[in-house]
């Protein structure tokens, strides 16, 4: 659905007393790989049924709920996509619209050579409206691939939680842990691997604009022409789908303006690397 991750898992679950033994079962979701560790049985038909109806909302290459908003400019609007949007809202303000998912239409100006001048006037999350329906203002169409990921995981946490799952740690790119410690390793695109951390029942998102270069740049869009400003964000906080959408966000701002927001949000970390491949861990 989106980039290359940058976050690996290097070691298991540190499980109470070592009485129980970690088990790992992969899969394909978004078009991406899917790593589950756990510690006991999944509930895999339920996962996948999960998996399924997620990519029926948000896809944008498939026929979805959100393909059906952007050809039509207005849905009655599931109870799932209104939750990522309440989310996006949430982001877009703290972050002042760093995080904005209207720009699918200058995604796809620049990857098909549209009209980038038309493509950038349609930007404006705040021009949204969400009520009875979901429309869209004239021109708009919306991309969730920064935030629908985390939306995925954390969904696949819970149905994990629901069937009495002990530590469990979902991997689609963003990670959701059920319990822990796990411990996972920060990749950049340039300079490799560059820290390790710990994480237990919690999330942490990371974006890196060299994951995916369009011919106007990064995959990572400035919604008011704003251009990376750091190799890689990491982010942790309480849900994978707030830290997906504030890692892309913060990709795009300075570190003045990345603090604020990270206390606006209540991220518990966030990491910071820049183009020389310094690591900065922001304290919140």
């Amino acid at each position: 659905m989106k980039r290359r991750r940058f976050l690996q898992i290097v070691a298991g679950a540190v499980l109470a007393g070592g009485a129980a033994q970690a088990s790992t079962w992969q899969g394909r979701a978004f078009g991406a790989d899917l790593q589950i560790t756990a510690s006991g049985d999944l509930p895999l038909e339920a996962i996948k049924a999960e998996i399924a109806a997620i990519e029926a909302t948000f896809s944008l290459y498939a026929e979805s709920e959100l393909t059906r908003l952007n050809a039509r400019g207005v849905v009655p609007g599931s109870a799932r996509l209104r939750e990522v949007l309440a989310v996006a809202r949430r982001v877009h303000d703290r972050t002042r619209g760093a995080f904005d998912p209207t720009v699918q239409p200058l995604w796809r100006a620049l990857v098909e050579g549209g009209n980038e001048r038309l493509a950038r006037a349609a930007i404006g999350f705040h021009r949204l409206r969400v009520g009875h329906e979901i429309r869209l203002a004239r021109g708009q169409a919306l991309t969730l691939n920064g935030i629908a990921q985390g939306h995925a995981a954390d969904a696949i946490a819970r149905l994990c939680e629901d069937a009495g799952l002990g530590p469990c740690l979902i991997d689609m790119g963003e990670l959701r842990a059920l319990g822990g410690p796990f411990r996972i390793g920060l990749e950049d695109p340039t300079a490799g691997q560059i820290a390790q951390r710990s994480l237990s029942s919690g999330a942490v998102a990371t974006s890196s604009p060299g994951a995916i270069w369009l011919a106007g740049g990064s995959h990572i869009l400035g919604p008011h022409g704003q251009v990376p400003r750091w190799s890689t964000v990491s982010v942790e906080g309480a849900t994978a789908t707030l830290c997906d959408a504030a890692s892309t966000a913060f990709v795009l701002m300075e570190r003045q303006d990345i603090l604020p927001a990270a206390r606006r949000l209540g991220l518990r970390a966030v990491m910071l690397v820049d183009f020389d491949g310094n690591l900065e861990r922001l304290t919140l």
